[in-house]
This record gives structure tokens, C-alpha cells and sequence, in this order.
């Protein structure tokens, strides 16, 4: 998946606050289909290949802070084939979790919510030369998805034994305060490009033309608040750079425009003028 390695920035990992691991662990194993690669009573790290962290959850004591402040819209699954989509729909449908779908011309999606309200969204994408670009803005829709085409090959829930090892974290999809500050902040600094301005409601910004790494709205209205920091929520997500060069640039740049960026171990931490707590780091998916 060139869009997720190589010289592309993206997102890998996204950690999570959730107030019961054990229910969360049920739901993500069970359902989703991750794998624990490392567990203690308050935290786990998931996986689908067994080498890459994907998925962070910590067990926290505060509860949510407002059901419409910034925060996490929802992380997104993309998996390898449109084939792993349709078994992990029939995988979800026997088990009787409320779905939406969509089409969405770039990509075909399913979205749910875990047991705290968390959202998340399973896809794959559709051929990248079959992607439309106007004026340098990729066409993006929500139609309703084909389910019947989706599902024609019949497959068996029986057969689900878990994400695919090739899954990856697609990207990340935020509520934001407002959107100006927002665009400096990923544009100018983190380095993203613009691929669609939704109508001055979304962004959607992403590296090496793909249709999106992370996207921002104000669907939870203009000026909601940052989440309380360790409520239920977002954590944190974590902005992979090719090289610590680009990362290091990106770092200069964010503290240019005023915003900051800490060198802790093994990352840089920073925060968007929303309150979203992001990572960056270099590199390091075992291939």
C-alpha cells in the first residue's frame, strides 16, 4: 500500500480511552478481529499482522467529556480486498452490529461504533486510476453503497478469522473547532496538501494524492470545545514521516507558526489547534 509507506506520511496508530478494557477487548478482538500484542490490566496494544501496533487502548476513569466537542469522527480500517470487506460485513451482520455504508467513489465503507461511542470505519479503496480529480480536488460523494454487488460471491461469516495481516490504519477523521487554524496547522506545518475543501464544512488532506490521511470538520459546531485530556475519546495519533529529516522540518515549521512541538523519546509530540494530541515519528512498520 504505497499511500501508507515509502515517502508518503500517514497515520499508523491511534490510541484510544475507554472506560472497561475488558468489554473493549471483547469487541475488538471478537469483532473487529485484531490480535493483543501486548496487555496489562489498564492497557493493550492491538494488531492484524502481529508485528504493528494499529490500535491503543487505555482504560481511564474520567467519562466523555461532551458528546459534541473536538475530538475523534472516527478511525478508519482500510483493508487489502474488496473481498475482506464483504466477509468482514457478513462477519458483522451474524453478529448483529448496527451498520451504515457508504460509496464514496474513492473507496467503499462500513462504519460502527465501539462500546464507548468510538467511531470507526472499515473500507477498502478503489483503484487509484479510477480516482476523479477536478482543478487538483479529488471527487469525493456518499451514495449508498452496492451491497448487493458487494456481497455477490456469498461469503461466509464462518470464514472470518480476524483482520487481514495487511490491514493498516487508513487514516484518521477529526472533529475540529474551526477549520482556518486547522488547515495552517496540518498544511503549513505537518506538511499535508489540501485533496478535497468540502464545502468549507470538511478537510480532506492527505500525502501523494491520496484521497486522505486525515480529514477535519465542524459538524460538532464552530468553536466546540477540546476534549478533557484522559476522557474517554482520542488520545492521541501518531504522524509517520519517511525520514527523520521530514519529520524534523515539519517540527521547525509548526513552531514557526507558534504551535508546539516537544522532542520526547522517540517522537515529537504536538497538538492542533483543537486540542487532537498527535505523535510524530519516523518510520519503523516491520515489512
Amino acid at each position: 500500500m504505497t499511500f501508507h509507506s515509502g515517502k508518503a506520511t500517514y497515520v499508523e496508530t491511534v490510541s484510544l480511552n475507554i472506560k472497561d478494557l475488558n468489554r473493549s477487548l471483547e469487541f475488538y478482538t471478537k469483532t473487529i478481529g485484531f490480535s493483543v500484542l501486548k496487555q496489562d490490566e489498564t492497557y493493550a496494544e492491538l494488531t492484524a499482522d502481529g508485528d504493528n501496533v494499529l490500535l491503543i487502548l487505555n482504560q481511564v476513569d474520567k467519562e466523555r467529556t461532551h458528546p459534541r466537542s473536538a475530538g475523534l469522527y472516527h478511525f478508519a480500517l482500510l483493508l487489502p480486498e474488496r473481498a475482506d470487506l464483504a466477509l468482514m460485513t457478513m462477519h458483522l451482520a451474524s453478529k448483529r452490529i448496527p451498520l451504515g455504508s457508504a460509496d464514496h467513489h474513492v473507496s467503499e465503507a462500513l462504519y460502527l461504533d465501539d462500546p464507548d461511542g468510538n467511531g470507526i470505519e472499515i473500507y477498502i479503496d478503489r483503484a487509484p486510476e479510477h480516482w476523479i480529480w477536478n482543478n487538483g480536488q479529488v471527487h469525493m460523494v456518499t451514495e449508498q453503497l452496492n451491497a448487493e454487488d458487494l456481497l455477490k460471491d456469498r461469503p461466509d461469516p464462518a470464514d472470518f478469522k480476524g483482520l487481514p495481516k495487511d490491514t493498516v490504519m487508513g487514516h484518521v477523521h477529526l472533529h475540529v473547532s474551526e477549520l482556518q487554524k486547522t488547515d495552517e496547522f496540518y498544511i503549513e506545518g505537518l506538511g499535508f496538501e489540501v485533496i478535497l475543501n468540502f464545502g468549507g464544512q470538511a478537510l480532506f488532506m492527505g500525502s501523494e494524492k491520496y484521497h486522505h490521511h486525515i480529514a477535519a470538520n465542524i459538524w460538532n459546531g464552530l468553536g466546540a470545545a477540546a476534549s478533557e485530556k484522559g476522557s474517554i475519546g482520542l488520545d492521541y495519533f501518531t504522524v509517520v514521516y519517511p525520514t527523520a529529516e521530514a519529520m524534523n522540518l515539519a517540527a521547525d515549521r509548526l513552531s514557526a507558526l507558534g504551535f508546539t512541538a516537544n522532542k520526547e523519546a522517540g517522537y515529537i509530540s504536538t497538538q492542533d489547534p483543537s486540542g487532537n494530541h498527535i505523535r510524530m515519528q519516523t518510520q519503523n512498520r516491520h515489512n
